[in-house]
C-alpha cells in the first residue's frame, strides 16, 4: 500500500489556472467540449466552475491551461485541464475526446461516477492522466493502452471491474508509473512474454481482486522502483528469475496474498537468492501468504540497504539465522506469527538501527539474550506468545527508547527485575502468563511513563500491593489479576486517575474496597472477584457516570446493593459467593426488613447533607456574586464573560449566566449528571425557555490542563461547523466556572447502543446489544463520522485532529444521525488558516502526542500505534480510530476486550480470522439479525476491509477521510440499488447476489 511516498513523476509543471491575454480561439470544438463536459457536473459546496461559460475565451476558465501547438494553425488550443479536488459530481463527458491537443488531464479527488469514457482514448497527444479517488466503475478502456505518449496513469481508489486492459502493458510503451490499485479489478496482471515497458518504475496494483501468477514479463522493465501487488488473490510460486533483473528495485510489497514458496511451499531459498541483485531493496513485504520453508542463513547477505521485512503471518519453519544480523541498517523486522522454532540468536544485538522487533507467537525457546540491551534505538520488543524461558534480562534497562515491551504468554521465571524501572519511557509492559515470582518492585510500580497499561497478570507474585502504584497517574489499565497478592487494596490507588481497567480478581486481598477506588473518575470496568474483600460495597460506585462493567464475585461482601447506577444493571453473577450481598437483582438474596430499616437510617444523613450543602452553595453563591461584582465595578466591566461561538443572527441563546444553567441543571445534581469525561462532566437541563440542553462544566481541579481544553474546545467549535460535528450554543465562562452549552442529544452516545446494559443513565437506551442498529443505521452512523473527521481534516477553516474519537464521544441526534463531540483534547494543525493562536499552531506542532497534557492521546485500544511511540497529533491517528470504531462497530468486540484477553489490537484480531474464518469476526455482531440480505453481505465484507486498511500500524498506508468518505459513499449507493433490485426481484421469486464470501455468515 505504497500511495503516499511515491515521488509522482508528473514532468510537466501542472498549472490549475491559466489567464492567456490572447485573442479568443478559434477552436471551437474544445469550447464545445468544455461546455459538455460541464452540462454533466455539479459541485458539492459553492461553484467552482461559476467562470466557464461567461468569457468567450475559454482559456481564462477555471483549471484550463491553453498552449500554440505548431500543428494547429495557429490558434489556442486546450493542453490541460486540470481539476483536482474541486467537490465535482457527476459524469466524465465523452465530449472531452474532442479535445485532440491536450496532454494532461487531472479529474482526481472528486466524485465522478459512472464509467470512464473510451472516447479518452483519442487523446493521441495525452502524457498524463489522473482520475484517482473518485467513485468510477465499469472497465478500463482498451483504448487508453493505444496512448503511445502517455507516461503517468493514476486510476487508483475508484470502483473499477472486469480486467486489466493487455493494451495498457503491450502498447503504452513511455509509461512510467501505473497506478489502479484499490478498485476491484480482477484476472490476470496482463503483462505477456512479447510485451516490454522498458520506462514502467511504479507499478501500484494493491487491493484488488487480481489473481494468477506474478508475471515473468515483469522482468522486462529493468527500471522498475516500485511494485506493489499487496491484498490481492495471486497464487503460484514466487518467481526465482525476475526480481534478480530489476536492480533499482527499492519496495517490493506481495503481502496478504495465496503465493507459496518453491518445492511445493517448503522452499524459500530461490526466491531470496533472486533479491541478491537487488542491491537497492529497501522494504519487503511478504506478510499473510501462508509461506512454508525455513529463512535461508545468507539472508543477511542481502542488500545493505534494507530498512523493513514484513514475514508475518506465515508458517515459516526453522530457527532464525544468526545471519540476519548482517543487516545492519534494518529498523523493522516482523517474524510474527510463524512456526520458527530454536532460540532468539545473540547475534541480533548487531542491528543497532533496529527499532521494532517483532517475534511473537512462534515457537521459540531457550532465554532473551542479554545482548537485546545493546540496541539503542529498540523502541518496541515482542517476543509474546513462544516458550521462552529462563529470567527477564536487566539490561533492558539500557534502552532508553524502549515504549513498548511485551514478553506475555512466555515460560519466563524468576523476579520482576527491578531495573525495568530505569525504563522512563516505557508505556507498556506485559509480562503476563508467565511463571513470575516475588514482589512487584517498587520502582516498576512506580513508573510514571505507563501511559498505556500494565498487565502482570497469570503470575506467582506476591506481597502486597505497592503503594508507589499511585504514582501511576496516567496508566489506562492495571492488569495484576491472578497472582498471589495478599494485603489491602491501597487508598492511594485512588491517585491513579487514568485508570479505565482495573483488574485485581484471583489473589487473596482482604479488606475494604476503598471509596477513592471506587471514585475513580473514567474507570469503565473493575474486577476484584476471587479475592478475600469485606465490608460494604462503596456507595460511590452508584453514581459513577463512566463505569460500565464490575465484578465483585467470590469475596465476603456484604450488606445491600444499591438500586440506582451501574450496579443496578449488573447481573447476579457479578455478585455470586458474597452470602452477606442482598438487593433486588434476580438471582441474589432479597433483603429483610432489619437491612431495609438500616437502609432508611443511612439514607437519612446523606439527604441532610445533601440540603444543608445546598444551603451552603447558594449562600457562597451569593456571596461570590457579590464579591465579583464589587470587584467588576471597580475594574469597570462585566463580572462574567460570555464567549458565543454563533453567528450574530443565530443565536438561540445569546445570554446566559452561571445562575441560569445552575436552575437550568437543578442545581448540576448527581440526578441531572448523564456523563463524565477527562476534564469534566455533563449535565442535562431545560433552560428557561424550554430548550432542553447538555451542559459540559470543567472541572475547575484540573487547572491549567483544564482551562487549556476549555480554551481548545472553544477554538475548535467557534471555527468550524457541520452537520456532523456537536453544535455549541454558547459558553459561560469565570474565573472559576467553565462551562459550553450543547444541545441535549435525545438518543445518547453511540457507546450507549452497542453496550447498553453498561448505560444505566440513559433511559432511552435500548434493551438489547445493538437494538436500533440494523444494517442500514450502521451504514448511515458510519458515514456520517466519516463525513464530519473528513471535513476536520480537509474542508474546514482551520484543519483539526480530534485526537480521541470512540463511541462515547459520537453522539445521536433526535433524527438518529451521528456527531461527533468531546473536542477536549484535539490541536488544530499548524498553518491551517488565519486566525489560529500561536500557542494552538505552533507549539501543538513540537510538542508528542503523549506529552501534550501529561495523558496519552486518546483511549486505549483506540490510539494510533505511532502515538504511543513519541508520534505527533496528524489526521493519519483519526483514521486508526476510525478504522477501529469501524472493527468495532462489525465484530461487537471492544478493542480493550482483544487487547487483555488475547494480548492483539483489534486490527491483528480480525486480521487473523478474515477472510478464511469470518463466521468467527461476525459471531457477535450487535446489528445482526436471523436474516441478512446479501447486498448486506457485500458491505460488510468491504467495511471489514476498510477498517483493515484505516488500522495499518504504518501511517503511511492508511486512506485520508476523503478516501474514506468516497468508499462509504459508493456502498451506501451499492446497497440502495441491491436493495432497489431486491424488491424488483420478488416478482421473479428471488434471484441470488454472487459474492466472493459465499460463507461469511455461516457459522
Amino acid at each position: 500500500m505504497a500511495n503516499l511516498l511515491i515521488p509522482i513523476i508528473i514532468l510537466v509543471p501542472i498549472a490549475v489556472v491559466a489567464a492567456v491575454a490572447a485573442p479568443p480561439p478559434v477552436a471551437n470544438d474544445d469550447m464545445s467540449a468544455l461546455l459538455a463536459f460541464l452540462s454533466n457536473v455539479s459541485a458539492d459546496h459553492g461553484a467552482p466552475l461559476a467562470d466557464w461559460g461567461r468569457s468567450p475565451v475559454f482559456c481564462n476558465w477555471t483549471g484550463v491551461v491553453c498552449g500554440l501547438p505548431p500543428e494547429a494553425d495557429g490558434g489556442l488550443r486546450v493542453t490541460q485541464l486540470v481539476l483536482s479536488g474541486r467537490g465535482l459530481r457527476g459524469v466524465v463527458s465523452p465530449a472531452l475526446g474532442r479535445m485532440d491537443f491536450v496532454t494532461v488531464l487531472d479529474l482526481s479527488n472528486n466524485a465522478f461516477t459512472g464509467e470512464i469514457p473510451a472516447e479518452l482514448g483519442e487523446l493521441s497527444r495525452l502524457t498524463q492522466l489522473s482520475l484517482t479517488n473518485n467513485l468510477l466503475e465499469g472497465a478500463i478502456p482498451a483504448g487508453i493502452g493505444l496512448l503511445q505518449k502517455l507516461y503517468f496513469l493514476d486510476l487508483s481508489s475508484n470502483r473499477l471491474s472486469d480486467g486489466i486492459p493487455e493494451t495498457l502493458f503491450c502498447n503504452c510503451t513511455a509509461l512510467q508509473y501505473i497506478d489502479l490499485a484499490n478498485n476491484s479489478l480482477a484476472g490476470d496482471i496482463p503483462y505477456s512474454a512479447e510485451c516490454r515497458l522498458p520506462s514502467l518504475r511504479y507499478l501500484l496494483l494493491w487491493s484488488n481482486d487480481l489473481s494468477g501468477p506474478i508475471p515473468p514479463a515483469l522482468s522486462n522493465s529493468s527500471m522498475l522502483e516500485w511494485i506493489d501487488f499487496e491484498s490481492n488473490y495471486l497464487a503460484g510460486e514466487l518467481p526465482s528469475q525476475v526480481f534478480d533483473r530489476l536492480p533499482r528495485l527499492q519496495y517490493l510489497y506481495l503481502s496478504y496474498n495465496n503465493l507459496s514458496s518453491h518445492a511445493g511451499n517448503t522452499d524459500l531459498d530461490p526466491f531470496f537468492r533472486s533479491l541478491r541483485n537487488c542491491t537497492r531493496l529497501q522494504e519487503l513485504e511478504l506478510a499473510g501468504n501462508n509461506l512454508r520453508g525455513r529463512l535461508p542463513a545468507f539472508v543477511g547477505e542481502l542488500s545493505l540497504g534494507f530498512l523493513q521485512i514484513h514475514l508475518e503471518d506465515n508458517a515459516i519453519t526453522g530457527s532464525i539465522p544468526p545471519n540476519i544480523s548482517g543487516l545492519v541498517n534494518l529498523t523493522y523486522l516482523n517474524l510474527s506469527n510463524n512456526l520458527l522454532n530454536g532460540s532468539v540468536p545473540p547475534e541480533i544485538s548487531r542491528m543497532r538501527r533496529l527499532e521494532r522487533l517483532y517475534l511473537s507467537n512462534n515457537l521459540l525457546t531457550g532465554e532473551i539474550p542479554r545482548s537485546i540491551g545493546e540496541m539503542p534505538h529498540l523502541g518496541l520488543v515482542d517476543l509474546s506468545g513462544n516458550r521462552l524461558a529462563g529470567t527477564i534480562p536487566d539490561t533492558f534497562s539500557n534502552l532508553t527508547q524502549l515504549r513498548r515491551l511485551m514478553l506475555h504468554h512466555n515460560q519466563l521465571s524468576g523476579a520482576i527485575p527491578a531495573s525495568l524501572g530505569d525504563c522512563l519511557n516505557l508505556e507498556i509492559l506485559d509480562l503476563s502468563y508467565n511463571g513470575l515470582q516475588g514482589r512487584i518492585p517498587l520502582y516498576v510500580a512506580a513508573l510514571s511513563s505507563l501511559k498505556l497499561y500494565l498487565n502482570l497478570s497469570n503470575n506467582h507474585l506476591e506481597g502486597p500491593l505497592p503503594l508507589e502504584l499511585s504514582k501511576m497517574d496516567m496508566t489506562l489499565a492495571l492488569d495484576l489479576s491472578e497472582n498471589r497478592l495478599a494485603g489491602t487494596i491501597p487508598a492511594q490507588l485512588g491517585s491513579c486517575v487514568a485508570l479505565e481497567y482495573l483488574n485485581l480478581s484471583g489473589n487473596a486481598l482482604r479488606g475494604a474496597l476503598p471509596a477513592s477506588v471506587a471514585a475513580l473518575p473514567f474507570l469503565q470496568v473493575m474486577d476484584v472477584s476471587r479475592n478475600q474483600l469485606t465490608g460494604a460495597l462503596p456507595e460511590l460506585l452508584q453514581v459513577s457516570t463512566s463505569l460500565r462493567d464490575a465484578q465483585f464475585s467470590y469475596n465476603n461482601f456484604s450488606g445491600e446493593v444499591p438500586r440506582a447506577g451501574v450496579l443496578a444493571n449488573l447481573s447476579a453473577a457479578a455478585f455470586r459467593g458474597n452470602p452477606g450481598l442482598c438487593g433486588y437483582i434476580p438471582g441474589i438474596a432479597v433483603c429483610g426488613a432489619a437491612i431495609r430499616h438500616a437502609r432508611h437510617r443511612r439514607a437519612v444523613l446523606p439527604a441532610v447533607v445533601g440540603i444543608v450543602a445546598a444551603v451552603c452553595v447558594m449562600l457562597c453563591a451569593v456571596g461570590c456574586r457579590s464579591i465579583v461584582a464589587a470587584k467588576a465595578k471597580r475594574a469597570g466591566r462585566q463580572s462574567m464573560r460570555l464567549v458565543d461561538v454563533e453567528d450574530q443572527t443565530e443565536r438561540e441563546h445569546p445570554r446566559i449566566s452561571y445562575r441560569e444553567l445552575s436552575e437550568a441543571t437543578g442545581g448540576f445534581v448527581q440526578s441531572s449528571l448523564i456523563g463524565a469525561g477527562r476534564f469534566g462532566r455533563v449535565y442535562e437541563g431545560t433552560l428557561r425557555d424550554g430548550a432542553r440542553v447538555a451542559v459540559k462544566v470543567l472541572d475547575p481541579k484540573g487547572g491549567g490542563e483544564v482551562s487549556g481544553s476549555f480554551k481548545r474546545e472553544c477554538e475548535v467549535l467557534r471555527r468550524t461547523r457541520h452537520k456532523n460535528l456537536v453544535r455549541v450554543i454558547t459558553t459561560c465562562s469565570t474565573a472559576s466556572f467553565n462551562a459550553l452549552v450543547l444541545p441535549l442529544m435525545p438518543h445518547g452516545s453511540l457507546e450507549d447502543h452497542l453496550y447498553p446494559s453498561h448505560s444505566g443513565h440513559n433511559a432511552g437506551a435500548p434493551a438489547a446489544a445493538g437494538a436500533g442498529l440494523d444494517f442500514g443505521r450502521l451504514m448511515s452512523i458510519v458515514s456520517d463520522i466519516a463525513e464530519g473527521l473528513a471535513y476536520l481534516h480537509h474542508y474546514a477553516p482551520v484543519r483539526v485532529v480530534h485526537c480521541d474519537l470512540k463511541p462515547s464521544n459520537v453522539l445521536l441526534d433526535a433524527a438518529m444521525r451521528a456527531v461527533i463531540s468531546d473536542f477536549g483534547i484535539a490541536r488544530l494543525v499548524a498553518g491551517a488558516g488565519p486566525g489560529v493562536g500561536e500557542a494552538s499552531s505552533t507549539s501543538d506542532e513540537s510538542v508528542p502526542c503523549n506529552s501534550i497534557t501529561g495523558l496519552l492521546q486518546g483511549s486505549v485500544g483506540y490510539i494510533a500505534p505511532e502515538y504511543g511511540l513519541g508520534g505527533h497529533p496528524s489526521p493519519q491517528g483519526d483514521v486508526y480510530s476510525f478504522g477501529v470504531m469501524i472493527l468495532e462497530l462489525i465484530t461487537g468486540k471492544r478493542p480493550t476486550d482483544v487487547i487483555f484477553h488475547e494480548g492483539l489490537t483489534l486490527h491483528d484480531w480480525v486480521r487473523r480470522h478474515y477472510p478464511h474464518d469470518a463466521a468467527v469476526v461476525l459471531a457477535h455482531s450487535p446489528w445482526r439479525t436471523a436474516a441478512v440480505a446479501a447486498a448486506d453481505e457485500v458491505a460488510v465484507v468491504e467495511l471489514i476491509e476498510l477498517g483493515l486498511v484505516c488500522t495499518q500500524h504504518s501511517p503511511a498506508l492508511r486512506p485520508d477521510m476523503v478516501d474514506v468518505c468516497h468508499e462509504i459513499t459508493l456502498l451506501k449507493e451499492d446497497l440502495k440499488r441491491h436493495a432497489a433490485a431486491a424488491a424488483d426481484d420478488d416478482d421473479d421469486g428471488g434471484r441470488s447476489f454472487s459474492t466472493t464470501k459465499d460463507s461469511l455468515f455461516s457459522n
